[in-house]
This record gives structure tokens, C-alpha cells and sequence, in this order.
């Protein structure tokens, strides 16, 4: 009951809209104060709905394109539910020799679809948002450093205000064009790949045409929606005019900013931007197959579905028509966040978190199995952070002919390691980082990046410069992660990334075991443990 009552107080008060309640205290129902006075000059989630109507639905506006927003809610059922079970004897992937099977010498590759990668690692995606477009440089170099994939995300093109048109179809983006640029200049053409989104707007503009036939991508991502929420895209615009250009490419602009009464309240201050909204993408196994077909046909190598945390049924819906149209690979996002400006409530109330919706999709996949279909390989994306829950989330698709989750998806967290990096630079180069900090690990980029003299050793002046100390961040964050992977699977003696499987793995709670058939600690090795003993 401590776990409900704690959830439901957010309601009312919720860091992401920047809103507070007087007491703490609050109805466990409904957030509110138990006592609300009418003096108080705190604004909760309702007052801020009193002053700011459908504002309030909204991440704090102020941080747009600085920050990336999640839920707040404990969905009672996570990674941390589940432990990674060691073992003391033998080895598998490489010979069982003290001086061999150690840790360093595990492999973390991995392969999804016809793209192989250093590490399990699917960065994005990163669309028309401010803040993919402000940090793209730190992403795009270090994730191409790091042999990992790349998405570009929905409504580059169409967002991009040098973008040229003709007969409505692009012909040219230069923020496109830039953002592959970036990722081939320090990609070794191996491991990752830079992949580019296409939503219902970016489809109706030919952004797949020209993607592939003059920018020479590789991949194209068929977006039918995401975890945080289930409704298109969004971002914030603050100039008029670029709001009615925006309108008049087709999307979606609120409050109508050719409306004179909305000119007058942002001429007044009233309001101090807009939304552009993308539209949700309706699609059939027919639409799917043709596109798909059509696709491959201007030179698409891979093909892929990114999709959301929708109800199971659709999950089997979307696993089926994947099959049928035999894309390379499909991405579930779990509930509920995102790099962009999706509603608060959608974000914490609606979809499938993480671990129920890879268990429904590993259901799925093994059906299809079984009557013998095609099967395409899966990322799984929502809420993960470090090696430990991307190891959890690769060992629980393996039952036995090798792991059916290739890779995770990752956006929040890159973004985090960029931006973090970026500020703290700039504190460095104003003489304003703080004491303590200087004091751990020194007060320029070259002392508190651990990896400078590497870098400098590798790319001497390109550093700081070409190439960002923001790439460097992202570089290390991704490094940690293999080194900590690395010993992970040395830990379960299986030293390549394809043999760890759902033995693994033990339940901590009967709910993690029940949902995903995951046996608890206690039940684990019952069948051959007094047999040990005999």
C-alpha cells in the first residue's frame, strides 16, 4: 500500500511540471492537500491547469530543448526485480584456463538485422526535439566511435526551416545532411550505423527517397510510435513565422498561429510558443509489405519498426505483420519517456512498461517460431541506463537457439552524458566548476575525462575542436558499459555475448516470475541440487 499511496501523490505535484503541494502530507486519492486553503501560493498540478490550460500537460516549457522528461511512476515491476546468477565453475566461449577466461577477453559484440556493433547499443531516436539538434555532434561522433547504431528521428526534414520542396517532396535538408555527415566522418563503415525515421509526415515528404538515394543511408526506421507516448510527435516553436511555415508544411500547430486573437496573446506575452504536433500513423499488413518492398527496392539494406508500448493484442498484431513483411528488425519501447515534449500524464498512465511488454513479445516470437515463421530480431528500448538491465534484457530472450533481443535502445541516457559533459566543459573553460569537483578530478577537460590522453593520442588536434569533449562523454559512458558487461559475463562464465540465457537469471518477487516465467532464487537448481549432494 506504501508503494500506491506514494504514486498517486504525484499527481498533484510533479517535479516534471514544475508544481507543489503546500503540505506533504496529501489525499492518497487524489494528491490534493488534505486542508486547501485559498491563500496558498504554491501551484500544484491544478492550479497550474487554472493559469495554463493544456500547457500544463506539458514538461516544464522552460526547459525545452535543455532537458529530456520521464514518468514518475513505480510500475512495480522492473530489471532490479531479477539477479544475474554466478558461477564458480567452468567456462563457455573460451577455454577454461585462468589466464584466459578473464574478463577483458569476453566479447560484447553483437548483430541486428545485417548490422553488427561493438556493444548491444542502439542510440535515439533523435528527431526534430531542440535538444537532439543542439547536442547532436557529442551523439553522433561518439556513438559512431563506439560501433553502436544511430537514429536519426522523426521530422528532420520537415522541421528544418533551410529544407527545400519540390511537388511536396524534399530535395534537400541541410540539418539532414549534417547529421549524417557527422556520424560517417569517424565511422569505420563496420560496426554501427547511422539509421533514419520515417513517420506518417516524413513518408508523405519522400524523406526515405531521399535518404537513400542521396545521403546514402544504409537503414530506414518505420516509426509507428513510441513509450512515452501514443500520439505523434512533439516539440515547442517560439517564432510565428517559423509556427505558420510549420502549418503550412502539414503539420499539426497549436494554438492555430494565423489566428489574430493567438498573435495578440504572443505578441503580449500571453503564450511564448507553440506545439507542433505529428500525426499518428495508421498502418496495415498491406501498407506495410508494400512499403517495405518499396524500400528495399531503392536500396535499403535494412528495414526496421520502431514501435510503442501498446496493448498486447497489438503486440501480437505488430510481431505478425513484421513477420509477414520480414523487416530486419523491430524496436518496443516500453513505457514511459522520452528525449522531446511528451504529455506528463500520457508519460506516467499509459502503455506497457518494459519487462511486461518483452515478455508479451518474446510470447509472440516464440509462436511464430513454432509454426515456423519468420522471425525478426528485436530491440527493446524504455527506461535502461547501464550493462546490468541490458545483460538481464538479452539473457531473458534466449531459450535455448540464441538470444532473440540483439540489442537495446537507449535515448534518455546519452543525452544526459552530452549534455552533462558540455556544461561541465563550459564551467571548466569559466573557472566556475565546483570545488569538490576540482578537487576529485581536476579543473580542465583534459584531467576530469579519463580518456583525454587517449583521444589526444588517437586524434591529436581534432579534440575539442571536430570533435567534441561531448563525444569523448558519450565514448566513456558506452566504454563503461562493455567493461561492466565484459565482467558481468565473466561473472556467469560465458564469455561471449550470445550464450548468456534465461538460466542466468533468478526472479526476486513472485510477480517478476509469474510475468515473465523467470523461476524465484529459491526454486532455481531445485532438480539437481541433492543430486549434487548424493
Amino acid at each position: 500500500m506504501e508503494r500506491v499511496q506514494q504514486n498517486s501523490s504525484y499527481i498533484n505535484a510533479m517535479s516534471t511540471t514544475g508544481t507543489r503541494t503546500r503540505v506533504r502530507d496529501v489525499n492518497p486519492q487524489s494528491g490534493m492537500c488534505p486542508l486547501c486553503v485559498s491563500d496558498c501560493l504554491f501551484v500544484c498540478e491544478i492550479a497550474l491547469s487554472a493559469f495554463r490550460a493544456n500547457e500544463a500537460l506539458y514538461p516544464d516549457p522552460k526547459y525545452f530543448g535543455e532537458s529530456t522528461a520521464s514518468s514518475l511512476k513505480d510500475y512495480g515491476l522492473d530489471w532490479c526485480h531479477f539477479n544475474i546468477m554466478s558461477r564458480v565453475t567452468g567456462a563457455e566461449g573460451i577455454e577454461a584456463d585462468p589466464d584466459v577466461a578473464i574478463f577483458p577477453n569476453a566479447s560484447v559484440e553483437s548483430k541486428i538485422g545485417k548490422t553488427k556493433v561493438r556493444f548491444p547499443l542502439a542510440l535515439g531516436a533523435y528527431g526534430s526535439t531542440e535538444v537532439a539538434r543542439r547536442y547532436w555532434e557529442g551523439l553522433a561522433v561518439g556513438a559512431a566511435l563506439a560501433g553502436c547504431i544511430l537514429i536519426v528521428g522523426e521530422n528532420v526534414c520537415g522541421v528544418d526551416p533551410r529544407s527545400e520542396f519540390k511537388d511536396g517532396k524534399v530535395v534537400r535538408s541541410p540539418e539532414m545532411e549534417r547529421r549524417i555527415k557527422t556520424f560517417k566522418e569517424f565511422w569505420d563503415g563496420k560496426y554501427g550505423d547511422i539509421v533514419v525515421q520515417v513517420n506518417v509526415e516524413d513518408t508523405r515528404f519522400g524523406v526515405y527517397e531521399y535518404v537513400l538515394s542521396k545521403l546514402e543511408v544504409n537503414t530506414v526506421e518505420i516509426k509507428w510510435g513510441q513509450g512515452a507516448k501514443a500520439i505523434g510527435g512533439e516539440i515547442r516553436v517560439k517564432d510565428l513565422q517559423r509556427a505558420i511555415e510549420l502549418k503550412k508544411r502539414g503539420y499539426i500547430v497549436l494554438p492555430d498561429p494565423e489566428d489574430p486573437v493567438v498573435q495578440e496573446a504572443l505578441k503580449s506575452g500571453t503564450i511564448d510558443s507553440f506545439e507542433r504536433h505529428s500525426r499518428v500513423g495508421m498502418p496495415t499488413e498491406k501498407s506495410l509489405e508494400e512499403f517495405v518492398e518499396e524500400l528495399r527496392e531503392l536500396g535499403a539494406k535494412n528495414v526496421t519498426i520502431k514501435t510503442g508500448a501498446y496493448r498486447p493484442a497489438d503486440v501480437a498484431w505488430q510481431m505478425k505483420v513484421a513477420s509477414e513483411a520480414e523487416v530486419d528488425y523491430v524496436t518496443f519501447d516500453g513505457a514511459g519517456g522520452g528525449t522531446g515534449m511528451s504529455p506528463v500524464p500520457m508519460m506516467n498512465e499509459m502503455g506497457i512498461p518494459t519487462v511486461y511488454l518483452e515478455a508479451l513479445v518474446l510470447k509472440a516470437a516464440r509462436i511464430l517460431k513454432k509454426k515456423g515463421r519468420y522471425v525478426p530480431d528485436i530491440s527493446i528500448a524504455g527506461g535502461f541506463i547501464n550493462e546490468t538491465q541490458i545483460f538481464k534484457a538479452i539473457a531473458m530472450s534466449n531459450f535455448g537457439e540464441g538470444p532473440m533481443v540483439k540489442t537495446v535502445t537507449i535515448g534518455r541516457a546519452p543525452l544526459t552524458a552530452v549534455m552533462k559533459a558540455e556544461y561541465f566543459v563550459k564551467l571548466a573553460k569559466d573557472g566556475k566548476l565546483p570545488k569538490s569537483f576540482v578537487e576529485t578530478w581536476g579543473d580542465k577537460p583534459e584531467k576530469f575525462f579519463v580518456l583525454a590522453n587517449e583521444f589526444k593520442s588517437k586524434f591529436k588536434d581534432l579534440l575539442g575542436t571536430k570533435l567534441p569533449w561531448s563525444a569523448v562523454a558519450l565514448y566513456s559512458y558506452i566504454k563503461r558499459m562493455e567493461i561492466g558487461m565484459k565482467q558481468l559475463l565473466a561473472g556467469v562464465r560465458k564469455f561471449r555475448l550470445d550464450l548468456i540465457d534465461r538460466d542466468d537469471l533468478a526472479a526476486l518477487t513472485p510477480l517478476a516470475s509469474e510475468v515473465t516465467g523467470i523461476p524465484m532464487i529459491h526454486k532455481l537448481d531445485n532438480d539437481v541440487f541433492e543430486n549434487i549432494l548424493s
